[in-house]
């Protein structure tokens, strides 16, 4: 009869996770993941794999609840373009007070790993295709509305704001300035065209 784990395996993961995130995997050694669960080296690799296994699992749940909450965001309550505008705004703040530079997991792992690692590649693509599924919906809601122009390809603007949401992670990890990040996410959403409700303030 096997024995009963006898520890948190939520707990375990978020500290695995947050070791591969500050460190890669690259520069995360087994000793490390040992000092961080708490677990001993059979224990850890026991119940979670080795060391790949464990990096693909952190991986994978970091996209999942990050692209969760991102399409939250983009499909809540309230006005469209508001939602998108004040994403892109939160996406430059975040970068700009991100003191460490330890940026975001799935940008870092896909710099690291995805020319390398199929399986990483594979994951970053589904993550990076779902989250410009968000963006376009949110795009085409604001289209709906009036806020955007009906005539523009969403999912061409979606992939814009993709690349610029992306470009912000890269321009703050090499130390560009709160002040030019804040002005990049203003002026990318001043360039999406203009619809007949309203004229935007930004």
């Amino acid at each position: 009869m096997a024995r009963p784990r006898k520890f948190d395996e939520a707990r375990v993961m978020r500290a695995v996770r947050d070791q591969f995130w500050s460190a890669g995997y690259a520069g995360t050694s087994l000793d490390d993941l040992t000092r961080v669960t708490g677990l001993g080296r059979g224990s850890l690799y026991g119940a979670f794999g080795d060391k790949h296994t464990l990096y693909l699992r952190a991986f994978g749940e970091y996209c999942t609840e990050t692209v969760g909450e991102i399409r939250r965001r983009l499909s809540g309550p309230g006005d469209a373009y508001e939602r998108l505008a004040t994403h892109v705004r939160e996406v430059a703040a975040a970068v700009a007070s991100d003191m460490e530079r330890r940026g975001c997991m799935m940008a870092k792992s896909t710099a690291e790993l995805a020319a390398t690692d199929p399986e990483v590649a594979s994951r970053a693509s589904v993550a990076f295709t779902d989250l410009h599924a968000a963006l376009t919906d949110c795009v085409r809601e604001a289209q709906r509305d009036g806020a955007l122009s009906s005539t523009a390809d969403a999912e061409a603007l979606a992939g814009l704001l993709l690349a610029v949401l992306r470009g912000l992670e890269a321009l703050g990890k090499g130390g560009v300035s709160g002040s030019l990040l804040t002005a990049t996410a203003d002026q990318a959403l001043a360039l999406l065209p203009q619809g007949p409700a309203k004229r935007r303030t930004l």
